[in-house]
């Protein structure tokens, strides 16, 4: 183990036993994992949703999306959901739930508890046809939503005229060179070197590999590619940066870009996301003032904010 991944596994504590770790400082970048390697692959959980942030916000550089898009103009969604604008999905002000609801919400959510089951079972189609349960509040308001931004993610590639995972794999994965960074649409095409999710007691569960929640929570990567993409946000070299500048308030006194949230951590301003899934725990965070950039991503439901910011703070002292 490196002096990175016993600082890690000392923050993070015991129960975490397979866990994967980028830093990055103005003088260079490390990488390690526990119980994985380097390349393997992790899910990122909403981490995803800064990833559809920026290419969202890459494709309206690039004149594929109009700033002002709604809903309606790629997506076959009709009523008030559709005139919904991409910008207020963009920024979790757009009135939309977090979920679309259903009937049998409170199964699958028992499922996932009980069982371990991933609960986005959808294809593209099967979300759109949850609309008819949804809802919007006030608009304005902000209301973080996972179904915001799978809506978000499936206009911009439906603008593009291809699939969210391809959008990922084109857009960012080829110009940073990430290799093991990718959206699944289903267990199937889940990668040889796939880490495996677990509970916190640490039972195997159901990975969340599945096509509609990509765009919210459905992305993968490694240790190796997040050290590359964590360069990529501090340098602004990474494809839709605009992403990163905070354009609304958020909770607290943090604000919110197209995806990514802005503010004091530890008496130091990140731009960061974090995400959980049903078997992973995750945090991508950048010090821009003194150019520091950590991600932590856990095979375990218990938390890694504490720990990640710890490491970021830690990492940009004199």
């Amino acid at each position: 183990m490196s002096a990175l991944t016993n600082r890690a596994g000392a923050l993070l504590g015991p129960t975490h036993t397979t866990y994967a770790v980028a830093l990055v400082t103005p003088d260079g970048a490390e990488v390690d994992a526990v119980g994985a390697a380097t390349h393997d692959d992790l899910e990122l959980g909403s981490v995803s949703k800064g990833i559809t942030g920026m290419l969202w916000c890459d494709a309206v550089a690039r004149d594929v999306v109009v700033e002002d898009a709604v809903l309606a103009d790629h997506l076959p969604i009709e009523g008030p959901i559709g005139a919904i604008a991409l910008a207020d999905l963009a920024t979790h002000s757009s009135g939309l739930p977090r979920l679309a609801g259903g009937a049998d919400v409170l199964r699958r959510t028992w499922e996932l508890w009980r069982e371990g089951r991933n609960p986005y079972r959808e294809d593209v189609p099967g979300l759109l046809a949850q609309l008819r349960h949804v809802r919007i509040g006030r608009p304005g308001r902000t209301t973080y939503s996972n179904l915001g931004f799978q809506l978000l993610g499936h206009a911009v590639a439906a603008a593009a005229g291809t699939t969210y995972a391809v959008l990922v794999a084109q857009r960012l994965a080829a110009p940073l060179g990430l290799v093991d960074t990718y959206a699944p649409g289903s267990a199937a095409d889940l990668g040889e070197s796939a880490v495996t999710p677990r509970h916190r007691k640490g039972r195997e569960v159901e990975p969340w590999a599945n096509e509609a929640i990509a765009p919210a929570g459905g992305v993968r990567s490694s240790a190796a590619d997040l050290a590359i993409l964590l360069r990529a946000l501090l340098d602004r070299t990474v494809p839709g940066a605009q992403a990163l500048e905070p354009l609304k308030p958020y909770a607290g006194r943090q604000r919110i870009g197209a995806g990514w949230v802005t503010g004091e951590l530890l008496r130091r301003e990140v731009t960061w996301h974090n995400g959980g899934t049903g078997g992973f725990r995750s945090f991508v965070g950048i010090d821009r003032g003194h150019g520091v950039g950590v991600a932590l991503v856990s095979a375990s439901t218990r938390p890694v904010d504490g720990a990640a910011v710890r490491l970021l703070a830690e990492a940009g002292e004199p």
